[in-house]
C-alpha cells in the first residue's frame, strides 16, 4: 500500500558513507522508500568519515566512538541531510543529542565467515594448519578465535571488502573472517568457505541489520521511515545494544551476542573476552520480545558478576597505554 506522508514535492535527503558496501545498503533503503513514496524525490549525499579515511591504524587504537558515523551526524544536525543509513554495528549505543534511531531494518544473516586462499579451500577454521595466518580488523573475532585456535596466527587488516580480498588472493593471508551480511550484500557469497557457528564467535552487536538514524522530533521523517522498520530484527537489536550499552563498551571491545526470537520469545546470549582469548565470560537469558531492553540489561549485569567488567577495565588500559 502507497503511503501519502510525504508530500510529492519534498525531497528527502539520505546520507551515506562513500563506501561500496555502504552505498549499496544506502541504495537499498533509497529503492525501498521510492516505492513506497513514488512521488518523492530520494537523493543521496556520500560523505567520508573517519573510519573511512585512516586505513593504516588498526580501528582499536583510532578511537572508536562514531568512527564510521561522526560526519553523517553532524549532516543531520546542520540539517544537510534528513536521515543516515548505517550498518548498526557502526552506530554507537549512546547517540549525540537530537538524534535518534528511527528504524531497523530486516537483518541479513549476522554469523561471520570464513574466506580462505586457494591454497587451502579444503579446510575449515578448525582444519587449518598451525601457523595459518588469519586477518580481521575485530578484535572480537580476534578474541574468540584465539580461545578457539590458539595454533594460528592472526593480523590485523584494513580496507573495504575488494581491497580484503585482494590481500588474500595476492598471499598476505591464508584466510579472512568477514561478516557473511556484507558478503552477500556485494554479490560475493561464493567466496564465503564456512559459515562460522556462534558456539566459535559470536556476532557483533547489531550485526547485519541497518540502521536508519535521523532528528529527534523530524515526525514526519520519523514516520517515513517506518515502512522499513522489521520488529523481531528492532527488538533482537535493541536487546543487544542495551548489553553492549551497559557494558560500556564501544564497537572495538570482544563483546559477543547471538539473539533468537520464537513466538513471542527472545534468547540473548552474550559474551566477553579477553584480548589474548585465554578468559572469556559467556552466558544467556530468555524473556519477552518486548522486554528486549530489559533482558540486554539483566545479562550485561550477569556477566560482570562473572568477571566481565575486570577483562573489559583491562582492555581499555591496554588500548590507552598502546
Amino acid at each position: 500500500m502507497t503511503s501519502t506522508v510525504v508530500n510529492p514535492s519534498h525531497t528527502v535527503r539520505l546520507g551515506s558513507r562513500k563506501s561500496q558496501l555502504a552505498l549499496v545498503q544506502t541504495e537499498w533503503v533509497q529503492a525501498e522508500l521510492q516505492k513506497h513514496y513514488p512521488n518523492s524525490t530520494f537523493e543521496i549525499h556520500k560523505m567520508s568519515t573517519q573510519g573511512d579515511k585512516i586505513l593504516d591504524v588498526p580501528l582499536a587504537k583510532i578511537g572508536d566512538k562514531g568512527l564510521f558515523t561522526k560526519e553523517l551526524e553532524v549532516g543531520m544536525l546542520n540539517k544537510e541531510t534528513d536521515l543516515a543509513v548505517h550498518s548498526l554495528k557502526d552506530l554507537p549505543t549512546n547517540l549525540p543529542e537530537g538524534l535518534v534511531l528511527g528504524c531497523i531494518t530486516e537483518r541479513e544473516n549476522p554469523a561471520d565467515a570464513l574466506v580462505l586462499h586457494q591454497n587451502y579451500k579444503d579446510k575449515q577454521l578448525d582444519t587449518l594448519p598451525p601457523g595459518a595466518v588469519v586477518g580481521t580488523s575485530s578484535l572480537r573475532r580476534l578474541a574468540q578465535l584465539r580461545h578457539h585456535f590458539p595454533h594460528l596466527e592472526f593480523k590485523d587488516i584494513r580496507g573495504n571488502l575488494n581491497t580484503r580480498l585482494a590481500k588474500l588472493d595476492a598471499g598476505e593471508y591464508d584466510a579472512l573472517i568477514l561478516a557473511v551480511a556484507g558478503l552477500h550484500r556485494l554479490g560475493m557469497g561464493d567466496r564465503i568457505d564456512q559459515v562460522i557457528p556462534p558456539e566459535i564467535s559470536l556476532h557483533a552487536v547489531g550485526q547485519g541489520a541497518l540502521g536508519i538514524e535521523c532528528r529527534d522530533g523530524d515526525t514526519e521523517i520519523l514516520e517515513i521511515i517506518k515502512v522499513l522498520e522489521h520488529e523481531p530484527t528492532k527488538y533482537r537489536c535493541l536487546a543487544e545494544r542495551a548489553f553492549l550499552r551497559t557494558l560500556e563498551g564501544g564497537c572495538q571491545v570482544p563483546i559477543g551476542v547471538n539473539t533468537v526470537i520464537e513466538g513471542d520469545q527472545l534468547t540473548l546470549t552474550g559474551m566477553v573476552a579477553s584480548l589474548d582469548g585465554k578468559r572469556l565470560v559467556k552466558d544467556t537469558v530468555v524473556g519477552a520480545a518486548t522486554e528486549a531492553e530489559q533482558l540486554g540489561i539483566e545479562l550485561a549485569e550477569e556477566l560482570k558478576n562473572q568477571g566481565a567488567q575486570d577483562i573489559l577495565n583491562e582492555i581499555f588500559a591496554q588500548i590507552q597505554r598502546s
